[in-house]
């Protein structure tokens, strides 16, 4: 026991840099008080003083703002940063090396009794304001984005953002595959962030993918076309060049101006 808890002690300062000494981080972190109190209302909980392990609980939630069932099962190393609106339900189950920030719930969807509350692999981080909803398993190395809502598995290694949440892990493979076109093109692609909301970055991503098949299927022609002894020339794609400014100011002004030799225009200047 005091070997767990000298590890959650220790993983303040691996996972918080602000954790200058072993004093400051067992008196003004509420997230290490939080853990300490659990692991004793957990020895309770497990040799049948459940209410006196719901009472101590309540305490630990007066005086940090973190709330953990004592039948909650917590594994080794875990940290919670910051820590105010934590809520953690009975039937819980936390991996090791977890690390939960503000505002998250591990919450229950349904009031019947039994297995009603999520189950965490380790190394899982879940960002400020997330929620995980019901007996779900979050696997191994997930990462949870601030603020989403997640109410089904989540395969090992996946991060997960949005309500409700979606897995917006591999999708390296595409955005190479974007930024390349996009350099082809000769342009800077701006908009190919993959979990930007913007739609004109939505719009930019949707045009790359279609250049980057229709790319690709000219690649297959040109070369189906070569092994039946066509002759075609290797033409490199020309870059984008950006307009000059004031090119494109004289060029409106041309437009717009008035033309001598336009006749309809004559006898308004001999009018004036």
């Amino acid at each position: 026991m005091f070997e767990r808890i000298k590890e959650d002690i220790q993983c303040a300062f691996e996972r918080d840099p602000a954790a200058r000494n072993t004093f400051e981080v067992l008196t003004t972190y509420p997230g290490i008080f939080a853990i300490l109190m659990h692991r004793m209302d957990h020895w309770l909980w497990t040799r049948g003083l459940k209410w006196l392990a719901r009472f101590l609980s309540n305490i630990a939630r007066l005086f940090t703002g973190i709330e953990i069932h004592p039948g909650a099962q917590i594994g080794r190393r875990f940290f919670i940063d910051h820590g105010m609106g934590i809520v953690i339900g009975e039937t819980t189950e936390i991996g090791d090396d977890c690390t939960l920030y503000h505002g998250v719930t591990l919450g229950g969807t349904s009031w019947d009794k039994g297995k009603r509350h999520p189950t965490l692999g380790s190394d899982v981080v879940i960002g400020a304001g997330a929620k995980v909803l019901g007996p779900i398993v979050i696997n191994d190395g997930v990462r949870i984005g601030s603020n989403a809502v997640v109410l089904k598995d989540v395969p090992p290694g996946m991060t997960v953002v949005g309500v409700p949440g979606r897995f917006v892990s591999g999708m390296a493979d595409k955005d190479e595959k974007r930024q390349a076109i996009a350099k082809k093109m000769g342009f800077d692609a701006y908009g190919t962030t993959r979990d930007m909301p913007d739609p004109v970055a939505t719009a930019i991503n949707g045009m790359l993918d279609h250049i980057h098949v229709m790319d690709a299927r000219l690649e297959d022609m040109c070369k189906s076309l070569k092994g039946l002894g066509a002759e075609i020339s290797d033409l490199q794609l020309p870059d984008l060049e950006p307009c000059e400014l004031n090119h494109i100011e004289g060029k409106e002004l041309k437009d717009t101006g008035t033309r001598e030799d336009d006749p309809d225009d004559s006898g308004t200047r001999g009018d004036s």
